[in-house]
């Protein structure tokens, strides 16, 4: 079985044309566990992610998420249509959280491919998409860009 059996076959550099949307086909509910865990490691030790007594009484009324865990989700959420051939990923830029999210909400990904150039290798080629989060009621909560080296489809 070759590699490019194991992948999708519609997620290669020649597929991602500009102006393409794609509307990742999985949601993730954000667990306080994984919200906890991960701000834990990291060390941020903001009470907007720890004090459950404290965020009562602001406007969000209970614990905020951490923003590395809302990209950490969308990004993942658009991996498998975006990443699957992907050979490097080059950066992340614009990176905008532009919503609270809370322990419980649900989060959604979409992608939009703004352009693809030539990287200079003829196995492979750029692409840069826009990820975009949105929560179960529609609310933007993330956007970012992400330029990834994508492998051209196999001849």
């Amino acid at each position: 079985m070759t590699d490019a059996a194991l992948t999708g076959s519609h997620n290669y550099f020649e597929d991602f044309t500009p102006g393409l949307v794609i509307r990742h086909s999985r949601g993730k509910t954000v667990e306080a566990l994984e919200n906890q865990f991960i701000t834990n490691l990291v060390m941020n030790t903001a009470d907007g992610h720890f004090n459950e007594h404290l965020m009562k009484q602001t406007p969000f009324g209970t614990r905020i998420v951490f923003g590395g865990v809302t990209a950490s989700i969308v990004i993942g959420l658009a991996a498998q249509d975006t990443a699957e051939n992907a050979i490097a990923e080059l950066s992340i830029t614009r990176l905008r959280l532009k919503h609270p999210v809370v322990h419980g909400d649900t989060l959604y990904a979409f992608s939009e491919v703004l352009d693809r150039q030539d990287s200079g290798r003829q196995d492979a080629g750029i692409v840069r998409f826009r990820h975009t989060g949105l929560n179960q009621d529609d609310k933007v909560v993330f956007e970012a860009e992400r330029r990834v080296l994508m492998k051209r489809r196999p001849a």
